[in-house]
């Protein structure tokens, strides 16, 4: 640690923006990078790289994986509180996530068209997937995938199970929605269907940022071979604040073995530190000026809108008995994870036409399980650090069904969805029935009530407390990540969601992760004519 930190960048976090970013930038052999790893390296094993451990991954919250938090009580759940937890390894939560590869619609992204600009375009939302994926599935619209990306999505199962089949024409029928063969093609994106894109390589095995982008050929480049890539990642480092000259960001201050480290950089420091990048802003002077100064931390530039307008989809659950002789994945398959779903709109009416649902088919244990998530949630959350010490966890509060009307869209998707699939899967097959809850307690509302609130759980898609969008607007980044006030500062993760995705937040990380690239990018070799091919697929 004695050499000279300094590089042209310096990325913080290594989940699917910071991954993809690190890389595209040292694809220019001229252009050095550090990146800040606050875990290790632990793709080789057994529990991350194969994907029936996912499941468990995400209700067990190893220390080697996971940072250890807790948030605060919330009111509107009765004090019950949660984990405050991500990914703590490379490929950060890319590495022990669920795998559910689904792209934001292009309801969600006009909305970021019209208040960011083109950039942001589903149609060119849609050409940089199709550079970034490689798909292994089938699809009605070939046109909607890529094929010669580095991450490798696979459709999984190819011959679906009895359970799914059943599950799936009980949601055809109950809500009149056809079965769809590919939810991620912009035309279907409503429906019942029995195969997932997982985020898999060919043979099941988890594909992340990690595989996908900081791989072992990509970190070992640097002077051996013809690459020469001038990558440098470094493990189990605490990023403690960004170092600035007057408002000009040069650098970040680390922790590593014990010691306190500066790396400086010539260009930009990026930031990609998923739920840990607001603590890292606040403590480096970006905040509440107020805050700020009760901590003890000299104000770099004052904005009250860092941390705040936190986001997450609501999660809760309705089980069902199953026929015996029905099995949730097909025996050749244990890596497809899932038992059907289906994308439905809110039942209440709003929004027509548009996801607001997600159902999750989980079999196990002689059971199907419904996985229920709104994914059009008013409720709204902060984070606040505690005190200038980078090592105390911030007070996370989610302001879970804090809005009044969530609680009231969730207890209409059991009145409406899952009471009539209930009905519809017990005349396909009588065995299956609704355990939990019961009929009537979906008939009586206080009982409902009570259900949903003992039984929620917590979803792991925090998004949107950086928000993208300009500072009269609630925004602490602008369209291209660029941190408002501060120079050659960027956050680049979910962070900066300007309205919130309509299912999982890692699809939705990749992309911001690849279009800031892009444009830092451009500004550093500015295209002399168009290109027909480039590694990361069609052009």
């Amino acid at each position: 640690m004695k050499k000279n930190l300094t590089y042209d960048y310096i990325v913080v976090g290594t989940g699917p923006a910071g991954a993809v970013i690190a890389k595209s930038l040292t694809d220019d052999k001229r252009t050095s990078v550090l990146v800040l790893e606050s875990g290790g390296n632990h793709d080789k094993d057994q529990p991350i790289r194969d994907s029936t451990f996912a499941p468990e991954l995400e209700e067990q919250f190893s220390p080697n994986y996971f940072w250890q938090g807790e948030g605060v009580p919330q009111t509107g759940l009765d004090d019950r509180t949660f984990e405050w937890t991500t990914g703590r390894l490379l490929g950060g939560g890319s590495s022990i996530n669920g795998e559910q590869y689904v792209r934001p619609t292009a309801a969600v992204l006009r909305k970021w068209e019209r208040l960011l600009g083109p950039i942001w375009s589903p149609d060119k939302a849609l050409r940089r997937f199709k550079r970034l994926e490689k798909f292994n599935g089938s699809t009605t619209n070939k046109a909607a995938h890529g094929y010669k990306g580095r991450i490798d999505i696979r459709q999984a199962p190819e011959n679906p199970t009895s359970m799914a089949r059943k599950l799936t024409n009980a949601i055809e029928r109950a809500t009149g929605y056809p079965i769809i063969l590919d939810y991620n093609d912009p035309d279907t994106p409503l429906g019942p269907f029995t195969r997932w894109q997982l985020y898999q390589q060919p043979d099941g095995r988890r594909e992340s940022s990690s595989t996908a982008f900081l791989s072992s050929d990509i970190m070992t480049a640097l002077g051996k071979g013809v690459h020469n890539r001038k990558l440098t990642v470094l493990f189990r480092t605490t990023a403690l604040r960004v170092l600035f000259s007057g408002k000009r960001a040069i650098g970040v201050e680390f922790l590593k073995d014990g010691q306190c480290i500066c790396a400086y950089a010539r260009k930009k420091v990026i930031i990609s530190a998923g739920i840990n990048s607001p603590q890292l802003l606040m403590l480096s002077g970006i905040g509440s000026a107020k805050m700020l100064k009760k901590a003890g931390i000299p104000v770099v530039f004052n904005n009250p809108n860092v941390g705040q307008r936190l986001k997450n989809h609501t999660l809760n659950f309705a089980v069902f008995s199953t026929n015996p002789n029905d099995h949730p994945l097909p025996a050749v398959d244990p890596d497809a994870l899932y038992t059907g779903g289906a994308f439905l709109p809110d039942p209440s009416g709003n929004a027509p036409g548009q996801r607001g649902v997600q159902l999750v088919g989980i079999g196990a244990d002689g059971q199907l399980t419904i996985a229920i998530l709104y994914l059009r949630p008013r409720s709204k959350g902060n984070i606040r650090i505690q005190s200038k010490d980078p090592l105390n966890i911030v007070l996370a509060d989610e302001g879970f069904l804090s809005d009044p009307d969530d609680l009231e869209a969730v207890k209409q998707i059991y009145r409406t969805y899952i009471k009539n699939i209930a009905l519809e899967l017990s005349r396909i097959d009588p065995s299956y029935q609704l355990l939990s809850p019961t009929l009537d307690m979906i008939d009586d509302d206080e009982s409902l009530e009570a259900f949903i609130k003992e039984n929620f759980d917590h979803n792991h898609h925090q998004q949107g407390f950086l928000r993208m969008a300009p500072l009269s607007k609630g925004g602490v980044v602008d369209r291209k990540g660029n941190v408002h006030g501060v120079k050659d500062l960027i956050v680049a993760d979910a962070s900066i969601v300007p309205f919130t995705v309509d299912r999982n937040t890692s699809a939705a990380a990749y992309l911001i992760g690849y279009t800031i690239a892009r444009q830092l990018g451009k500004k550093r070799n500015p295209p002399k004519k168009r290109r027909t091919r480039t590694e990361w697929g069609e052009e």
